[in-house]
């Protein structure tokens, strides 16, 4: 402790020897505040008589004031220069100073010395100025004098002189001004004074702003509200929006629903603006009883059902008063008018009404008179009447609300035979109502309509062998009127055909039109029937229509097919003989059958019911052609029996059967001078054979034999068809016996040309067309043959002629 003390002594007696050699001297430099870091203040080496070379060896320091360090010396050019932002309000603090100076000790060792320096900080106009409260509160009283006067707060500026506060600005009103006050200090103050009456109800509040401008260059300022709140006095009547009202209200409304809400004000503010509603003594008791109000929000509602049809306008008077201490008041008139709802539904009444009516009723006529009505007014009583637009009817206006029910289009009872007419009619309220009445007119029935069949032309297919009295079929006609108008009776128009009236074939029911046969028919003998049948009804005068019928007699399967080749007597077997070296596919007979049936019924076909070598013979099922289908062997039989069936197309199938016995011979059979085709009636080989002795008389014997067996062989041979091979045999027939005249009848040309075309002992050949309803009788004469005969044997005559048979048309 001793020895720090000693060090502090030294020190002391150091620095006194070291400040006692400097030269004392105090240099004075002036800036203004805010001087940017690094500003320049002066060349401190200069002024202080330094050495600039020297200076960077020494130590100079600069005191630190309220530990800040606002300036330095820059050591290589000897300037002082700005550290730290100066702000002269920080600094000096008080406004009655009225020069600001900053005091820094420069120390330089090396000699120790010490320099004063004085840096004066003069003002700047950096600070605006500012009000203690950025708002001010005043409350005035609408009933103050003018003139009165109010402090208001100053504003304050740090800055000094010119820079600080100069005057103050008030902005534009009417109510008030300031008055510029100045204080001892120099200091600036303004007070606020009424010049104009304040009026609460016109304004609650006045909104102020003053303004403090100071003396600086540019000059600053700073703003302060001013609120000024008006306060109130019971001076003011409550007031409705409007001295009248007119209200429209419907009828029918829902109890409690609102009508209408008063908005009375008053100006005045606190109990003095509270009101209470209240009817005056101007108001019935009967709107009273009918609406409510409320007397502390002003509301009317329903209190009972308006109806518009009982009291249609309501005039009431309303009282809005407040709660000041002096009350007052003030009214209006109200005029509540009932709209008329759309409640009432129209009304139709009918007058009269003519059902029923006859079909044929003239148009325009009227049938029935409507009336209309409705109780409420303007559009909602006004209707519309209107019917379905596709009725053959339509309303016509007579007189106020009052139409007739006219016929507008002709009437068709078979159409229909009644109307249900629905009068509707409908007001034009919204939304409309309506109401509807349905009418029945029916209607009588004239005798208008001719009976009508059903078709214009029958064709009635009738099956040959019917029963007499069958029905054939059903004729009903269809009229579609009524009772007697509608009752037919069916008469058959008489034709003859060959003096034979329809009446007496066919008969009629005259009550249902059934048609019925009254003879059997045959097919064979009548094909078709054609008349008419008149429908006829019962009206005032008859009306009546006839149909044309053509009855077709239907063939039916009742004939049963007649082999007519190979011919045969009656039930006899038809025995063949043939050479045993005849070839495959030579002919061998050919059987034919004829039906007299219709075409479908007559068709035949043909099949072997027995056959003794099922390999040998072959049957062609449509023509009846027997061929061989292989030549004979030694194993076969000589004599080989045939059966073949001969089936026409008939449901059920009739047939018939020929036996046919074929016997193989080893030699050679003479010619048969039948098998040429020659004309009818005319000996076949006579003129033939003459011809050949004649030219081959100056040959040899031997040229003659051979030239006649080349003439036998050709002429023995049969025309072969198209598809069959030649036949290089003959085939004999033999027939030892005498065989009856046969006559067959076939309504079928076809057949009978066929037949006559294909007989194997014969060949007549017709080429004309068989007249239509010829029978044709076809006899065949026989004659007896030998194997010895050749010209000499009897030629097979043939004859045809035609019958015509009765037909009807």
């Amino acid at each position: 402790m001793e020895q720090k003390y000693l060090l502090w002594i030294r020190y002391v007696f150091v620095f006194a020897v070291a400040l006692f050699h400097t030269v004392f001297a105090v240099t004075h430099y002036t800036i203004p505040e805010e001087m940017d870091v690094g500003s320049v203040v002066a060349n401190l080496v200069s002024d202080l008589g330094l050495d600039l070379k020297s200076l960077g060896k020494r130590t100079m320091r600069l005191d630190v004031v309220a530990n800040k360090k606002y300036l330095e010396v820059n050591k290589d050019t000897g300037e002082l220069y700005i550290l730290e932002r100066i702000d002269r309000e920080s600094l000096c603090t008080s406004k009655s100073v009225t020069t600001c100076v900053l005091k820094v000790d420069a120390t330089l060792e090396n000699p120790i010395r010490m320099f004063n320096i004085e840096l004066e900080i003069t003002d700047i106009n950096d600070n605006a100025p500012r009000f203690r409260r950025d708002t001010m509160h005043l409350d005035i009283s609408e009933v103050t004098a003018v003139g009165e006067r109010f402090s208001l707060t100053n504003a304050v500026d740090p800055d000094t002189g010119s820079n600080s506060v100069k005057t103050y600005y008030l902005s534009e009103s009417e109510h008030f001004n300031i008055e510029i006050q100045t204080g001892r200090d120099g200091s600036k103050f303004a007070d606020l004074i009424l010049k104009k009456a304040l009026d609460r109800e016109e304004h609650t509040l006045h909104n102020l702003l003053l303004t403090a401008v100071d003396g600086g260059v540019p000059a600053r300022s700073g703003t302060a509200s001013i609120i000024v709140r008006v306060l109130d006095t019971n001076d003011n009547a409550p007031q409705f929006d409007q001295d009248s009202y007119t209200i429209h209200l419907r009828e029918n409304g829902p109890l409690g629903s609102l009508v209408v809400k008063f908005n009375a004000t008053d100006k005045d503010e606190g109990s003095n603006s509270e009101i209470i509603y209240s009817y005056s003594l101007y108001t019935s008791e009967k709107t009273q009883q009918t609406f409510r109000l409320n007397p502390h929000n002003g509301e009317i509602v329903v209190k009972e059902i308006i109806n518009y049809e009982d009291f249609r306008i309501y005039d009431m008077e309303i009282i809005a008063t407040d709660k000041g201490v002096n009350s007052l008041s003030g009214k209006c008139k109200v005029k509540i008018l009932v709209t008329d709802m759309n409640d009432n539904r129209p009304e139709i009444s009918i007058k009269s009404l003519s059902s029923p009516v006859k079909e044929d009723i003239p148009v325009n006529t009227v049938i029935a008179v409507v009336s209309v009505s409705d109780k409420d007014s303007g559009e909602n009583g006004q209707v519309e009447i209107n019917i379905s637009d596709h009725l053959p009817f339509a309303l016509k206006e007579s007189s106020d609300n009052y139409y007739e029910l006219i016929v507008s289009e002709p009437l068709d009872r078979e159409k229909m035979p009644e109307y249900d007419i629905t009068i509707t009619v409908t007001d034009r309220g919204n939304p409309p109502l309506s109401d509807n009445e349905t009418i029945t007119v029916e209607l009588l029935d004239v005798n208008d309509n001719v009976p009508q069949f059903p078709q214009t032309f029958y064709t009635i297919p009738v099956m040959e062998n019917n029963a007499p009295g069958a029905l054939l079929s059903s004729l009903s006609a269809i009229d579609p009127d009524l009772h007697e108008n509608q009752y037919l009776v069916y008469f058959i128009i008489e034709k003859e055909i060959v003096n034979t009236s329809m009446s007496m074939l066919f008969s009629i029911n005259p009550e249902n039109g059934n048609l019925y046969a009254l003879k059997t028919f045959d097919y064979e003998i009548e094909k078709e029937f054609l008349f008419h049948i008149e429908a006829r009804d019962s009206g005032v005068p008859p009306l009546s229509s006839n149909v044309t019928v053509h009855i077709i007699i239907m063939d039916q399967n009742d004939n049963t097919p007649v082999v007519v080749s190979p011919w045969r007597a009656h039930g006899s077997v038809v025995e063949e003989k043939i050479p045993r070296s005849t070839d495959k596919g030579t002919l061998i007979a050919k059987v034919i059958a004829i039906d007299s049936d219709s075409v479908h019924n007559s068709r035949i076909t043909y099949q072997f019911l027995q056959n003794t070598d099922a390999t040998l013979f072959s049957l062609d099922q449509y023509n009846g052609e027997i061929r061989t289908m292989r030549m004979f062997s030694y194993r076969d039989s000589r004599h080989q029996r045939l059966v073949v069936i001969a089936k026409d197309n008939g449901e059920p199938a009739l047939s018939a059967t020929v036996t046919i016995k074929l016997s193989t011979v080893e030699t050679a059979l003479k010619t048969y001078a039948d098998m040429t085709e020659v004309p009818l009636e005319y000996d076949i080989f006579s003129d033939l054979n003459l011809y050949l002795v004649i030219g081959l008389g100056s040959v040899s014997f031997l040229l003659l034999i051979t030239i006649l067996v080349t003439i036998v062989l050709k002429c023995q041979k049969p025309k072969p068809s198209k598809a069959a091979p030649p036949s290089r045999n003959s085939v004999i027939s033999e027939r030892n016996s005498t065989i009856a005249d046969s006559t067959l009848v076939s309504n079928d040309a076809y057949w009978y040309s066929l037949f006559l075309a294909e007989t194997r002992k014969g060949k007549l050949v017709v080429r004309q067309p068989v007249p239509k309803g010829s029978r044709y009788i076809v006899s065949s004469i026989p004659r007896s043959t030998g194997l010895s005969e050749t010209s000499d044997s009897a030629a097979s005559t043939l004859q045809a002629s035609t019958t015509t048979s009765s037909s009807s048309t």
